[in-house]
């Protein structure tokens, strides 16, 4: 049956660039939360201190709860080979952090949309990088997960494969017992298309989901994409919100999810406007999927 995790969205700059949130405090914070996990993200300041890998996954089981899902970025287009060759090994280490941390599955991503780079080269690239990984991946009971991503907080340049066809294409290149998909329905209204018809093309091969509701804070999406290469993180129009209030379909998406047996785990991205917010978004979740998997708890 489908488990439900959290994500610190609210608090990335916190946890990740001015330090002024500790890990164990967002642990403290998510364990109150009526969910079973918290997943993680590689970028934490005091994850760099891989001596204490152990000692935060034992304080989140010591809660009860697990750490099921480890979020990262590898840019896997690069031009150059020596840079390529570095994000594959960093992307081991991050295979390493989730297992440390006692999870199965880990992200990956195809990497920026450099404006030189072709769509063969791109998807060459980033196939090549994610297939070079996945042998790790197995040696360590990990599944990839591809996302179908919007941009990372710190790159310039949007995902690569943010576009349908393109993601698509990459997934069907790569074909491999320790490879699945990161499903996040709002990522694709963010490339002007629809979220449902995306989720019936690789519905079967979704293992993990990100759970999220987007809003434009101010003009539409077509400003958005206009403005988006070349800017630093995401746009300044872009907002997450109160899950089920949004513009996501979640009787749709649950219904497929439902029919292709889906059992994997659900991560919320949300709470930008308090834990009150994240704890509404968690009591949603929970009640859809009681209704297409009526034997969750």
């Amino acid at each position: 049956m489908p488990k439900l995790a959290v994500f610190p969205k609210a608090f990335m700059n916190a946890l990740c660039k001015d330090g002024t949130m500790t890990v164990s405090e967002w642990i403290s914070l998510a364990c109150d939360l009526h969910v079973d996990g918290l997943e993680w993200y590689a970028g934490f300041l005091e994850m760099a201190d891989k001596t204490k890998w152990s000692e935060f996954r034992k304080q989140v089981e010591q809660h009860g709860k697990q750490i099921p899902m480890l979020c990262c970025s590898p840019d896997f287009t690069h031009p150059d080979a020596l840079f390529r060759n570095k994000e594959i090994e960093k992307q081991k280490r991050w295979l390493e952090m989730t297992s440390a941390l006692g999870g199965s599955f880990c992200r990956v991503l195809s990497g920026q949309r450099r404006p030189e780079l072709s769509l063969t080269e791109g998807v060459h690239l980033a196939a090549e990088c994610i297939n070079a990984c996945l042998p790790y991946a197995q040696d360590l009971g990990i599944t990839l997960i591809l996302e179908n991503h919007y941009k990372d907080d710190f790159w310039e340049y949007p995902e690569f494969a943010q576009k349908m066809d393109v993601f698509c294409e990459l997934v069907d290149q790569i074909d491999h017992p320790n490879f699945g998909v990161n499903f996040d329905p709002s990522n694709a209204f963010l490339a002007g298309e629809e979220p449902l018809e995306l989720l019936y093309r690789i519905s079967n091969r979704v293992v993990t989901m990100h759970a999220s509701d987007r809003y434009l804070i101010s003009g539409t999406i077509a400003d958005l994409r206009k403005e988006e290469n070349g800017t630093m993180g995401y746009a300044k129009r872009l907002r997450h919100g109160e899950i089920g209030k949004g513009l996501n379909d979640y009787d749709a998406i649950f219904k497929e999810l439902r029919r292709v047996g889906f059992n994997g785990w659900i991560s919320i991205e949300d709470g930008v406007d308090g834990m009150d917010q994240l704890e509404r978004s968690v009591a949603f979740l929970r009640k859809k999927i009681k209704t297409y998997w009526p034997d969750f708890d």
